[in-house]
C-alpha cells in the first residue's frame, strides 16, 4: 500500500512537469523540497529515481490505517444486526405469514385429542398444506415462536369432512387451526456447484434451511361427525353363542 502511494505521488508530480515543457522527454527543474530531501538543477527526473529519494514512512502509516479500517469494514460486514421488533409488528408480521403465538405450552394443559375425520388446508407463508389433527409438518422457520408454544394457524382456505365441504374465498375468516411448535432444525444440505469451462472456474457451496415442525392438535370452524363406537363380545360370549349353536 505504501509503494502504491509513493507510485501515484511521483506520477501526479510527473504530469506537471511534463505539462511545463511538452517538447522536452528530460526535464530539468528548480530544486523542490520534498520532505526534507531536494532536488537541483541539472538533475534528471523519472519515476525511478523519485521512487528511491523519496521517503515512505507517511504513506505507510496511513496504509496502515486503512488496512485497519479495512479490517474494522470487514468484522461489521460479518456481525449482523438484528431488528428489534415492537409487539406490534411482531403481530402484524406474523399475521402476513398466517399465525399468531397465543403463548407457552402449560404442563396441566392436554391439547392432543384422538383421530377426527376432519382436514383442512392451511397457508403459511408461500406453501400450503394438507392437515389432519394429529399431523405434523415442516415450515419455513417461524419467527417470534420458541419451542412448545401455542400457534393459531389463521390462513385456512379448505375444511372438509365425509358429510361437507366448505371452501373460502379465498380465505375462511371463522375456521382455525391449532398447531403447537415442537422444534426448531435444518434440512438436509443441498450443494450449489457453479463451472465455466475453460475458465478455471469452480465453486462449490452448501446450503441448510432452517425448518420449523408444528403438530397439529385440532381443526375448528365445520360440524365434526359423531364417532362411532364399535363394542366387541368378550370371548366369553363368543364360545356360549358357539355352543348354543352346535346345540341347536
Amino acid at each position: 500500500m505504501a509503494s502504491l502511494r509513493c507510485i501515484r505521488e511521483l506520477s501526479r508530480r510527473a504530469t506537471t512537469v511534463l505539462s511545463i515543457n511538452q517538447t522536452r522527454s528530460i526535464c530539468y527543474l528548480p530544486a523542490i523540497e520534498v520532505s526534507g530531501t531536494s532536488i537541483s538543477h541539472g538533475t534528471v527526473i523519472s519515476n525511478r529515481s523519485l521512487t528511491r529519494d523519496l521517503p515512505c514512512d507517511e504513506g505507510e502509516e496511513s496504509s496502515e490505517g486503512e488496512d485497519e479500517d479495512d479490517e474494522d469494514y470487514e468484522d461489521s460486514a460479518d456481525t449482523e444486526v438484528e431488528r428489534e421488533y415492537s409487539p406490534a409488528e411482531k403481530v402484524e408480521e406474523a399475521a402476513e405469514i398466517g399465525y399468531k403465538v397465543m403463548g407457552p405450552l402449560k404442563p396441566s394443559e392436554r391439547l392432543f385429542k384422538p383421530y377426527e375425520p376432519v382436514f383442512a388446508i392451511v397457508q403459511i407463508g408461500s406453501h400450503q398444506f394438507k392437515v389432519s389433527n394429529g399431523d405434523s409438518i415442516f415450515t419455513e422457520k417461524l419467527k417470534f415462536c420458541d419451542i412448545n408454544d401455542k400457534l393459531v394457524l389463521t390462513k385456512v382456505l379448505l375444511l372438509g369432512s365425509a358429510s361437507q365441504t366448505i371452501i373460502g374465498r379465498p380465505i375462511l375468516p371463522d375456521a382455525t387451526v391449532h398447531a403447537v411448535v415442537e422444534e426448531h432444525a435444518l434440512d438436509e444440505k443441498v450443494l450449489i456447484f457453479k463451472k465455466k469451462r475453460r475458465k478455471n472456474y469452480r465453486r462449490t457451496r452448501g446450503h441448510r434451511q432452517e425448518l420449523t415442525k408444528l403438530r397439529i392438535t385440532d381443526i375448528q370452524g365445520i360440524e365434526k361427525p359423531e364417532p362411532k363406537i364399535v363394542y366387541k363380545p368378550s370371548k366369553e360370549a363368543v364360545t356360549e353363542q358357539s355352543k348354543a349353536e352346535l346345540v341347536a
